[in-house]
């Protein structure tokens, strides 16, 4: 048996107020997803990307819903989805970081975190979630 994780999401920035990086980089807001209490994008901030919620079109938004969800499939990765991107434009041209996401019973795994399109592997864990718990927190994220 695993762990469950425990996740929130937390409206957040790419930058604080007072951090000298701030000028003249987008400071892009976002959803940030928190994981027993840790950051997601604090935990992968090295790579220079951003969690995919929160910020984009109403239909893209959608669409990243549909995939953490698994209502949709991603057209080229399948069940693999990227989960932060680009915090210029969030183009996954520009190259993202993707987790396999699969559903298991009552469970939702975040499993395998590439660096793409490198396809390089990034060293985090696994995670586990709830599906309720997950499904509701996700579905009521605008």
């Amino acid at each position: 048996m695993h762990n469950i994780n425990h996740l929130q999401l937390n409206p957040t920035q790419r930058y604080d107020e007072f951090d000298p990086q701030k000028d003249g980089n987008k400071n892009t807001e976002f959803i940030d997803f928190v994981i027993d209490g840790k950051s997601l994008y604090n935990m992968l901030k090295k790579y220079d990307m951003v969690p995919v919620l929160g910020w984009g079109g109403k239909e893209h938004q959608k669409q990243i819903l549909d995939y953490l969800l698994l209502k949709q499939m991603h057209p080229y990765l399948y069940y693999r989805y990227p989960i932060l991107v680009c915090p210029w434009c969030g183009d996954e041209e520009c190259g993202f970081i993707s987790v396999l996401i699969e559903r298991e019973a009552d469970m939702i795994i975040w499993r395998d975190f590439k660096l793409e399109p490198d396809n390089k592997t990034i060293p985090i864990e696994p995670f586990y979630f709830e599906w309720e718990q997950y499904q509701k927190l996700i579905s009521k994220t605008k």
